[in-house]
């Protein structure tokens, strides 16, 4: 592939690698790409189109909904529904799968997405994101139940983000590295810009919320503090610290300079009966696979995170991922006890 390769002869020419692909999954693709066309538009016009602010809603995990929750969601939905590339979605904004309407034709795909990721940094013009993770349905099932989206993230067919920010950016895995695309809003396509996306195995620049802190198990205090002690500590170099509380923002920059992003267990987290913050199925695994695919590492502090056994489609888990040798020592100072 050359730079400016559009997005849809990019995806063409990676199935043609693929004995027995029939376009479908390019069809998909492609029906992904134009949900993020759509939301890059309105997250450009913001208040302009009155889609800033709280919808005066909450979604099943409690949290506050955005108007832009909801009007992401019903566009991912609506693009995704109705072409016969999918068998079943699942939102992050939905209690329960979507299951199609009964006449729209059936594919062979299953799409788990969080339509806005970071959306509480909208109405302070911060970059925000979708992130999607693409499974297949069980042979010979049309309507596919809850169970049937419970896969680890080690069987996900591709994964991707688009992220809005300064430029609109498709980030996109199938498997075989990764590859940025930026859209071109006078050309109205997805133009490849960077091949083979590499994660530096060490790092200078780590993430977390420092808020935080007393809530943190020993060993990601153990790791911060190593961290801030710069070149007189254990890890014998300065490191910067950024915070953007956009998962999507995190993992972009991870990929474009490297670094760690830590969202770990915490006893705040525990005492609400949660097993971490991060979703597994709409936001650690399809990460996941992105920044393993980028050859970094990710891991829930104790264990690879595409390994998890997912329990329920609104799963939670913590998430260490980014840098491989950091990420394997912050791994390893937990599994040390």
């Amino acid at each position: 592939m050359h730079i400016g390769t559009t997005l849809t002869n990019y995806i063409i020419e990676t199935q043609r690698g693929i004995q027995g692909a029939t376009g479908e999954f390019t069809g998909l693709l492609n029906d992904i790409a134009t949900a993020c066309k759509k939301i890059s538009a309105l997250v450009d016009k913001g208040d302009l189109v009155g889609v800033l602010g709280s919808a005066g809603s909450e979604n099943v995990q409690g949290e506050t909904q955005k108007k832009l929750d909801v009007i992401t969601n019903e566009v991912f939905i609506e693009a995704l529904s109705h072409n016969g590339h999918v068998a079943g979605l699942a939102s992050e904004e939905l209690d329960e799968i979507l299951e199609l309407p009964k006449d729209a034709p059936r594919g062979h795909y299953l799409v788990l997405f969080d339509p806005l990721d970071g959306s509480s940094n909208i109405d302070v013009n911060v970059s925000v994101g979708t992130i999607f993770s693409i499974l297949k349905a069980p042979e010979g099932v049309e309507n596919p139940k809850a169970e049937d989206f419970l896969q680890p993230g080690t069987t996900q067919v591709a994964a991707g983000y688009c992220l809005y920010g300064p430029s609109t950016m498709m980030v996109l895995t199938t498997g075989q590295g990764v590859n940025m695309f930026t859209l071109d809003k006078d050309f109205g396509e997805f133009l490849l810009t960077k091949e083979k996306v590499h994660i530096p195995e060490d790092t200078q620049e780590f993430a977390i919320n420092m808020s935080n802190m007393r809530f943190w198990e020993a060993p990601i205090k153990r790791y911060v503090d190593e961290c801030l002690a710069g070149k007189e500590g254990a890890l014998g170099k300065d490191y910067n610290m950024r915070w953007v509380a956009s998962m999507v923002a995190e993992v972009h920059r991870i990929l474009s300079r490297g670094g760690i992003f830590m969202y770990p267990l915490d006893s705040k987290t525990t005492a609400k009966g949660q097993e971490g913050k991060l979703r597994l199925m709409y936001e650690a695994n399809p990460m996941s696979y992105i920044v393993e695919q980028a050859g970094g590492a990710s891991t829930t502090g104790r264990q690879r995170i595409m390994e998890v056994p997912p329990k329920d489609i609104h799963q939670r888990v913590p998430v260490v991922l980014g840098a491989k040798n950091d990420v394997e020592r912050v791994t390893r100072y937990h599994n040390e006890g």
